[in-house]
């Protein structure tokens, strides 16, 4: 994995990740979705690093998996891919995740911008999981993902017709958060990003995780992760800070403990 494949920059508390194989259309073969799993964990680690943005080309976020690699596989190679762990560690980012999606977001380009918390996209963004017209379906969380981001109607319709939705569809749906003027797309991600990482680390990554409990498990359930979260950090030192800046009219310095 010699080829840099994930290009970075940093600025303040926000790390911005570019997917970089421009000659494939940014295609998530297997070497390529690791330097971005490897990447993507090291900012989770990292102090200086507040939220994580991910972004493609001006044309192209990501146009799927790569089928040179399909092609090659069969049920053998297929039952032990690593891609299935690559795609786990992924969701298993603790920090806020914001897709930046111009063009093309298509079957693993797709799934990955459902995998983030927030999508940002530019007008001439196209959504889809075109799997079922090569003879597949989604495998890296593309049904399950989607059915719960845009509900059944519109679940089904993209999976099993294969067809890719405009941004103001996607927006509609409840796919992305907010639709931009294309050139603004990634200016506009990092904005939030940079509003959100001045938070507090440690209610970010409650916060997080309560909204992800909201989406894996049961009403009662749920609510009982969100009051365990709530109730840790009443132990923080973030916690009597933000309160005490409000109180005294300030802003807050969080220090993340």
């Amino acid at each position: 994995m010699s080829q840099e494949w994930i290009l970075c920059h940093q600025q303040q508390r926000v790390r911005t990740l570019t997917l970089n194989r421009p000659e494939v259309r940014n295609a998530l073969s297997n070497d390529c979705l690791e330097q971005l799993v490897q990447q993507l964990e090291f900012a989770d680690t990292d102090n200086g690093t507040g939220v994580i943005v991910i972004t493609g080309s001006a044309r192209c976020f990501a146009a799927g998996a790569d089928l040179k690699e399909l092609q090659q596989q069969n049920i053998a190679t297929a039952m032990t891919d690593r891609r299935p762990q690559l795609w786990q560690r992924l969701n298993n980012i603790s920090k806020p995740l914001i897709a930046a999606v111009n063009g093309y977001a298509l079957g693993a380009g797709c799934e990955l911008a459902l995998a983030c918390d927030l999508v940002i996209c530019g007008e001439n963004a196209r959504f889809g999981l075109p799997e079922i017209t090569l003879g597949l379906m989604p495998g890296a969380g593309g049904t399950q993902r989607l059915i719960r981001s845009v509900g059944k109607a519109s679940a089904y319709q993209m999976v099993l017709t294969g067809e890719a939705i405009d941004a103001h569809r996607a927006l509609e749906a409840g796919l992305v958060s907010e639709v931009c003027t294309d050139a603004l797309t990634l200016e506009r991600a990092e904005q939030l990003a940079q509003r959100i990482s001045e938070f507090s680390p440690l209610a970010l990554r409650a916060a997080k995780a309560a909204l992800k409990a909201a989406q894996e498990t049961s009403l009662s359930q749920g609510l009982l992760a969100e009051r365990q979260h709530f109730v840790t950090l009443a132990g923080t030192t973030d916690r009597q800070e933000g309160i005490s800046a409000f109180l005294e009219k300030r802003k807050p310095t969080f220090k993340g403990f």
